[in-house]
């Protein structure tokens, strides 16, 4: 039988673990309560912070008896998210916590698959909560008053909570549609692109598309891990720049590894590798003060790559690329990679994009399934749109 987890530290939120379950039982749920503390639990429960310690390293057990709050958050963290994973009586989670027990119960919410219902009710929801959310599709409940014995307020977000998480959990949401599904990203500087490469694949394909803003990339490398997408087509890797050079909307070091894991049939290109992106101008680092900028709205701030960038750039997709043991393509833009990179645009750069095309040529180790192709064409022309569709279909076939 599927279960609500229903998870905290019941050390120091013991009575608020109580009432969320009861609120679950009394919706016809079937609540688990699952303790995640560093001190003993001040409540019984169902699965009880040894059981999941147990998951951990084998310095788990030393780090939670080190008398470091700091050094036992983290360990519990880790082995809550190994923990997870076990499990596959899951219907939701849901999780209750302040500053600790919001990065243990988050750090394995990530972990479990999207789709899959997931609430944290924290302390810390009305802030910057990207470091719990991450790639993952946890709904965060601002618990309003603290998480320090009931009251007349967080009764109320408790139960409301508990509805919701009841709710989603007896009425789960299909994902299939009869279509393979396909990743795509996209930049507001190559949107004609992606668009007409949507339009004539989604007869036959889901289209996924990505917003390259960092979070966009790790989502759709997510996915392909998961395995719930048949196929990329990564005309955007722009995230790539930011990483490489400090902008505000960097990939993760692992992007494209998940290309070479699944082996998924892949079409890439350079898509916007001609900018790194900043807030407002003033957020801009002072080594690069001097350089070319493009404002894009009043707290977007691009900067064109220089020849030596690009050269780096190029090396880094080609050396990840060389680890694709499945079917790719990589499509180059002769005439520009994007809206601003091209005949008199504000980030035209011939020199610039050649340095580009010929790192990302010579650094990928040929091989029968990799393949580069050069096109007289800009990233944003019809014919560009068409030349990877046809790719693609190519490709998806072996």
């Amino acid at each position: 039988m599927k279960r609500i987890y229903v998870v905290g530290t019941a050390d120091t939120k013991g009575e608020e673990l109580d009432y969320l379950a009861a609120q679950i039982a009394a919706l016809g749920a079937a609540p688990v309560r699952v303790d995640v503390g560093t001190t003993p639990a001040g409540i019984a429960v169902e699965i009880s912070a040894a059981e999941v310690a147990r998951h951990g390293t084998d310095t788990t057990q030393a780090e939670l008896a080190s008398g470091d709050r700091g050094r036992a958050v983290a360990a519990m963290a880790d082995a809550f998210s190994r923990f997870i994973t076990t499990r596959n009586d899951i219907a939701g989670i849901i999780g209750i916590g302040g500053g600790g027990g919001t990065s243990i119960v988050t750090a394995g919410m990530r972990e479990l698959p999207l789709g899959l219902p997931k609430i944290m009710v924290s302390t810390l929801a009305s802030g910057d909560v990207s470091p719990y959310v991450g790639v993952s599709d946890i709904i965060m409940v601002p618990s309003i008053t603290d998480l320090a014995g009931l009251n007349r307020i967080s009764r109320v977000v408790l139960s409301n909570a508990a509805q919701a998480i009841a709710g989603m959990a007896a009425n789960p949401a299909s994902i299939e549609d009869g279509r393979p599904a396909i990743g795509l990203t996209m930049f507001g500087v190559t949107t004609p692109c992606v668009t007409a490469i949507s339009e004539q694949l989604r007869d036959r394909y889901d289209c996924l598309v990505f917003h390259a803003t960092g979070t966009g990339g790790r989502t759709m490398e997510k996915l392909a891990d998961s395995g719930m997408l048949d196929g990329v087509i990564d005309i955007t890797t722009t995230e790539i720049c930011d990483l490489l050079f400090g902008g505000v909307l960097a990939a993760g070091e692992d992007r494209l590894d998940a290309i070479a894991r699944t082996r998924l049939p892949y079409v890439g290109s350079a898509g916007a590798l001609d900018m790194v992106n900043f807030w407002a101008p003033e957020t801009v680092p002072v080594r690069y003060r001097e350089r070319l900028f493009y404002q894009h709205n009043s707290n977007v701030t691009l900067m064109r790559t220089t020849a030596n960038e690009c050269r780096q750039i190029g090396q880094w997709i080609g050396r990840k690329l060389s680890a694709c043991e499945g079917p790719m393509h990589f499509l180059i833009p002769e005439k520009g990679v994007s809206a601003l990179d091209i005949e008199g645009g504000a980030f035209f750069d011939p020199e610039a994009d050649a340095a580009l095309f010929d790192a990302i040529e010579t650094s990928l180790k040929p091989a029968p399934n990799r393949r580069i192709e050069r096109l007289p064409l800009h990233i944003n022309d019809p014919e560009f749109a068409q030349a990877a569709v046809a790719a693609f279909l190519a490709i998806a076939k072996q």
